[in-house]
């Protein structure tokens, strides 16, 4: 990558990260208050009542998947939101005359959307430490920093490009809410973030596997607490699969775009 298209590489990357620092409530507070909420129900009312098999305790169970949920949820978010507004405001059109391929505008969208990601997914960890050391008396360690930031980055890398090929498709932001409504956020909650899958009836067993999310949370919670439902080749190997489906997605659908319609 030449100085002529690096300027303009960052240029985008830094437009992203300002485009989400100036909404602070739903980076950080609406973050904040949900992963509150869903700690204070599941984790310690409901969770004095669950008895993991592995001997950990259900608040630390479902701390990891809470942050994974939100690197999803907030890596897609950003960049799809971006593309749809773009589309709308004509904002779009710039990416036409900068000196910039697709690879490059594809890479920049994304890692904007990681940025965003791992800021809201580090607040839940947080929140959750202060939770886990108000019932247990003392914070959860990390068991493995650089396998749960394996996991960070090909989770919200993969739902940032994701974003970006739901939102050439969509024609509104009715339809960019549709397919986080009714295909999202039901594989996030069916991919292991409130349950284990030794709980599971052995046909429900059969199905989750099938989900590529059980991977990526599986794979931040054994980075956090150092067990998984999966293996961590396993996991790492679909992880890395989820990219590069995503990757060629969103070049497809960046490639077949019409700019003169942006």
């Amino acid at each position: 990558m030449d100085d002529l298209t690096f300027k303009p590489f960052v240029m985008l990357l830094y437009k992203e990260i300002r485009r989400f620092g100036k909404v602070v409530i739903q980076t950080v507070v609406t973050p904040l208050i949900t992963s509150s909420l869903y700690l204070l129900i599941f984790g310690v009312s409901l969770g004095k009542n669950i008895h993991m098999a592995n001997g950990v305790s259900y608040l630390a169970f479902i701390i990891p998947g809470l942050m994974m949920m939100s690197v999803l949820n907030n890596a897609y978010q950003n960049s799809s939101t971006t593309v749809v507004s773009g589309k709308f405001s004509g904002d779009l059109v710039d990416l036409k005359v900068a000196p910039l391929s697709f690879h490059q505008i594809i890479w920049a969208l994304a890692l904007g959307g990681l940025i965003r990601g791992t800021i809201v997914g580090s607040i839940t960890l947080g929140v959750g430490e202060l939770f886990h050391h108000s019932m247990l008396g003392h914070y959860m360690p990390i068991e493995n920093p650089a396998k749960l930031a394996i996991f960070i980055f090909l989770g919200g890398i993969s739902f940032a490009m994701m974003g970006i090929s739901v939102a050439f498709w969509a024609k509104s932001f009715d339809q960019l809410s549709a397919v986080s409504s009714f295909i999202l956020t039901p594989l996030i909650y069916l991919g292991g973030v409130f349950f284990s899958l030794d709980g599971l009836h052995p046909f429900w067993r059969m199905i989750s596997r099938y989900n590529p999310l059980l991977y990526l949370i599986n794979g931040v919670r054994y980075g956090v607490l150092g067990i998984s439902d999966v293996s961590f080749p396993a996991a790492l190997m679909f992880a890395s699969g989820t990219v590069v489906v995503f990757y060629f997605t969103a070049f497809y659908s960046l490639r077949r775009a019409s700019f003169s319609r942006w």
